[in-house]
């Protein structure tokens, strides 16, 4: 049997570990620093995930078959290279290919170079510029990103002037978040339904996974700050098998060539996050490993191994795997702490949730949880659980996800109440 680690301690990393287990591969699963919910599932070790030298020696310690690394930062970082240069198995992509969502600009400048749909761009180091930039422009709304890593919050859709001159002031003169808005983009603004397709890539083949829609905002009617995401579904309605065939065409064969042309092999989980414009598909961002919290609805409805996968990725044998899709809908909605995405408290107790952090119908994605020291989960997170349910059609997963939600509160607890509506219109 192989023993894995998982570095990481979200909703992600919980989701990965329970597809994991359920392989007939898969002995002792290790976590480095896992949550509370994690640590109920695999043996968690108070490691942070962006340690590189404590995950190193970690390994060394547990000799693992093979180690995830599942967040963006540590990849960017080079976690995968340090490990892979000490003989272990890695599934994630080396820091040279992680750039692909370490650097805004850098994926700009790969799709602009290799003709790859995308909006519209400008990258600025100088307020002044951009400022002038935007005036010139005066189109609104206005998209500005921070060019490095910001948890997911590094994205502003500006809808109109005053706005945008403070988030240009905020990211490059405040440096908002840190070194990675030292430099911006500031691209036009796409219309059309959002999809994120994950895809499974040792380099040579693509396989697409299940598509899923995230909801990024903090409140009801798509409206509050942008958040790392309050909910996910899967599939969804709006990429249909023509816009499937017309991305492997157009997007997802041509990045994985770029990318190779740039000798930036790219291993692992690659994230597509697309817009179906009226002029097709168009690639917003990439992510250089699974989406948090679409990996909460994609791998609950993959019909294979996922150890399986991850060796074909590790050894380059994807094309001799066949990877199968379950039935029916998958969604999650998101319980996050109250103040989220902004200052939030830690540390409440939460309720509702059997011993393993779990309720009857449904699963329950530990991502910002820890476990006292008398066995009571607590909030330790802003994003704290995913509730997710499976169903034979969107309705149902959705109405037993809500149903879990009901079972279970925390003082503050803070979730949107209309995950997966908009997904239900576009059925009719």
């Amino acid at each position: 049997m192989k023993n894995i680690l998982v570095v990481g301690g979200g909703g992600r990393e919980h989701a990965i570990i329970m597809k994991l287990s359920e392989s007939r591969h898969v002995g002792k699963i290790y976590c480095a620093p896992g949550n509370g919910g994690i640590s109920k599932y695999a043996e968690c070790f108070n490691v942070g995930a962006t340690d590189i030298p404590g995950i190193v020696a970690l390994a060394k310690e547990l000799i693992p078959d093979m180690v995830v690394v599942a967040p963006d930062d540590p990849l960017v970082m080079g976690m995968a290279d340090a490990l892979r240069a000490e003989g272990f198995m890695v599934f994630g992509p080396n820091a040279n290919a992680a750039i692909i969502e370490g650097s805004k600009v850098f994926s700009k400048e790969l799709m602009k170079k290799y003709n790859i749909p995308t909006a519209f761009y400008e990258v600025f180091t100088e307020s002044e510029k951009a400022i002038a930039y935007l005036k010139e422009q005066n189109s609104y709304p206005a998209v500005i990103k921070a060019d490095g890593l910001a948890l997911g919050k590094g994205v502003i859709i500006a809808q109109n002037e005053k706005e945008a001159v403070q988030a240009v002031h905020d990211m490059i003169d405040e440096l908002k978040f840190g070194k990675s808005s030292a430099r911006i983009v500031i691209e036009e603004f796409l219309t059309g339904p959002e999809v994120s397709v994950l895809s499974f890539t040792d380099g040579k083949t693509v396989v697409p996974m299940i598509s899923s829609m995230d909801h990024k905002r903090a409140l009801d009617g798509d409206k509050g700050l942008n958040t790392g995401g309050m909910g996910t579904l899967s599939p969804n309605p709006y990429y249909t098998e023509e816009i499937a065939k017309e991305c492997m065409e157009t997007i997802f064969l041509p990045t994985i060539n770029a990318m190779n042309a740039e000798g930036r092999t790219f291993e692992g989980c690659l994230y597509f996050g697309l817009m179906i414009t009226p002029n097709g598909p168009k690639v917003i961002e990439y992510n250089c490993r699974f989406g948090d919290p679409e990996t909460q609805v994609v791998l609950p409805m993959l019909d294979a191994d996922l150890y399986e996968v991850f060796e074909a990725v590790s050894r380059h044998e994807l094309d001799k795997l066949e990877i199968k899709w379950h039935e029916g809908s998958c969604a999650c909605v998101v319980m996050a702490s109250g103040g989220y995405p902004e200052s939030y408290p830690k540390g409440i107790e939460m309720n509702g949730m059997d011993d393993k952090g779990q309720v009857d119908g449904c699963f329950v994605y530990h991502a910002g949880t820890k476990l006292s020291e008398d066995g009571r989960f607590l909030t330790n997170g802003g994003r704290v659980i995913g509730v997710t349910a499976k169903g034979a059609d969107l309705q149902s997963a959705l109405d037993k996800a809500y149903e879990g939600v009901e079972k279970i509160g925390f003082d503050g607890a803070h979730y949107r109440k209309d995950i997966g509506q908009r997904a239900l219109k576009a059925l009719g």
